[in-house]
């Protein structure tokens, strides 16, 4: 167990000058200026709570492995939006006069029918995949179990399609990209 007094030194010599760094990495996830100081707390009550047994000898390795991982489970934990079209009616509302502005909701729908334009130009087990395990939410295991294929069949279409939508949103073709037989054998031999 740390000391109270040595875990205090700790955290104010050693964690807190990594502020800034810490919150231009959490920027750079798109985060908001107050979500990022939101999980900033999350990541210095984790670092607080680990070092009460014992002092990390990396402050600087251990606090943004701590905020990798807290960005991570958010990621997980965030839905994603079924890509049928929500008619007017069906939208949530909100107290935030800003949420249902006609700017934001023609940039969602265009977004919308954009990642939708995306997803039709897969291959249809790509699609299918992708549909399963990201809009559907199953476990990679059901996934796999559903269609009938390995379990590294699936991480592996989901790894390709989910590069081919997310470059096709950032404007690019879209195209599923293969590494050739011949790279892996290089890759490998480099390894």
């Amino acid at each position: 167990m740390t000391d109270p007094e040595d875990l205090r030194q700790w955290f104010c010599t050693e964690v807190l000058p990594l502020e800034a760094p810490l919150m231009r990495y959490l920027r750079r996830g798109r985060i908001g200026e107050s979500e990022a100081a939101d999980i900033r707390q999350d990541i210095y009550e984790h670092a607080l709570k680990g070092a009460m047994h014992e002092l990390p000898d990396h402050t600087k390795a251990y606090v943004f492995t701590i905020a990798r991982n807290l960005l991570i489970n958010r990621a997980r934990r965030a839905r994603v939006v079924s890509l049928e079209f929500m008619a007017p009616s069906d939208l949530p509302i909100d107290d935030d006069p800003d949420m249902l502005t006609p700017e934001r909701y023609a940039d969602a729908r265009a977004e919308l029918s954009r990642a939708h334009a995306g997803m039709e130009r897969l291959p249809p087990r790509c699609r299918e995949v992708i549909r399963l395990r990201k809009i559907e939410g199953l476990s990679t295991r059901d996934v796999a179990q559903r269609l009938n294929v390995g379990i590294d069949a699936v991480e592996q279409q989901l790894t390709l399609g989910m590069r081919a939508l997310v470059d096709f949103m950032l404007g690019g073709e879209g195209k599923i990209r293969r590494r050739r037989y011949s790279d892996r054998k290089v890759g490998a031999r480099l390894k």
